[in-house]
């Protein structure tokens, strides 16, 4: 698709990526003016993407251990050495850059929501404000797999013989299943401090038809998953978190959540009689979620690249809510005129 952008058989070029934009663009047409690399924001709620546990499997039902596989998730470092420049930022909500995050302390309605659960979500819902861990330097990141260990030993596994093994002496092993050769380096990435903490590691790429088929039977251990969400969150919720869903084959609660409190969070979403208390609830679920790390988080970009050849008009500023293509673009016919003059 990139190739045909380049050779002018697409007008606009859309799905790029960060590492695409950021390294790929030295080809005639670019540097001629003829392409232009323009870029929306707008104030939806951010895609939560990231790395997610299946906790059908026994390995990944323990909390402590989801957090110490989070705090191996050298974020910073991979954004500094894969040319994902400054555009990406470390998702720390399911709701991200909306007025649904959760942000702070629970207070307020949100408290009053959460405060009947006390003793029955984690006690860091209450007195922590969820922020990811920060890698990137060698001091961090031994800090934090020092605190992954720690972890790990509390829910039955320890380091021996350079293998992370349980009770049984089995040792712990991941494998992330893939449908895109694109999403490897990632998970490639993160291979190396997992193996420092004595976990082996494999990473399959597999072709799309036999995915879903493995996703549809939740055959897998982790995936890349992503989980968009509207700013008027409902229905869905119970698709992706609710008990019903995680045991009916090909939902979207790839996760596997079965947890009658997450339930209980998505109906007060559902039965919401005003906006107050819609947010409310959306803020008290995105935390008691964030809590539990059911994901390791990777990255959101706010801004959406959009490059095209200069041949279309379109209202500045877009649109709050809407990047405005294609319905809001024109055809320029000076500017078409002009690029056809100089391809």
């Amino acid at each position: 698709m990139f190739e045909a952008f380049k050779g002018d058989q697409v007008d606009v070029r859309t799905g790029g990526g960060t590492k695409e934009w950021e390294t790929q663009y030295d080809f005639p047409a670019f540097k001629k003016g003829l392409i232009i690399k323009a870029s929306f924001t707008t104030k939806d709620a951010q895609v939560m993407q990231g790395f997610v546990f299946n906790t059908r499997r026994k390995k990944f039902q323990d909390r402590r251990v989801r957090q110490a596989l989070n705090l191996a998730y050298d974020f910073e470092g991979q954004m500094r050495l894969q040319s994902f420049g400054n555009y990406n930022k470390r998702t720390q909500s399911y709701f991200q850059n909306s007025e649904l995050q959760a942000t702070g302390l629970p207070q307020g309605r949100e408290l009053e929501i959460l405060t009947p659960f006390k003793g029955k979500i984690p006690d860091e819902v209450f007195t922590k404000e969820y922020v990811n861990p920060v890698n990137g330097t060698p001091q961090n990141i031994r800090r934090n797999l020092r605190e992954a260990l720690g972890l790990l030993n509390a829910a039955g596994w320890n380091l021996k013989n350079a293998a992370l093994t349980n009770e049984a002496g089995e040792q712990m092993t991941i494998e992330f299943l893939l449908d895109d050769p694109g999403f490897e380096d990632v998970a490639l990435f993160y291979k190396p401090n997992l193996e420092r903490l004595g976990i082996k590691v494999t990473i399959r790429t597999i072709d799309s038809s036999q995915y879903q088929n493995r996703l549809n039977d939740f055959d897998f251990d982790v995936i890349t998953g992503v989980f968009a969400q509207s700013l008027s969150p409902g229905n869905e919720q119970r698709e992706y978190w609710g008990s019903v869903a995680a045991d009916r084959r090909g939902s979207r609660n790839t996760i596997g959540v079965k947890d009658p409190i997450v339930d209980q969070l998505i109906d007060l979403i559902i039965f919401s009689k005003n906006r107050a208390d819609l947010v409310a609830a959306t803020k008290a679920l995105d935390r008691v979620l964030l809590w539990n790390f059911y994901i390791v988080s990777q990255f959101f970009r706010a801004e959406n690249f959009l490059p095209h050849w200069d041949r279309f008009g379109y209202p500045k500023p877009n649109p709050d809510y809407d990047i405005g293509f294609p319905t809001l673009w024109w055809w320029d016919e000076e500017k078409a005129k002009k690029v056809a003059a100089q391809k």
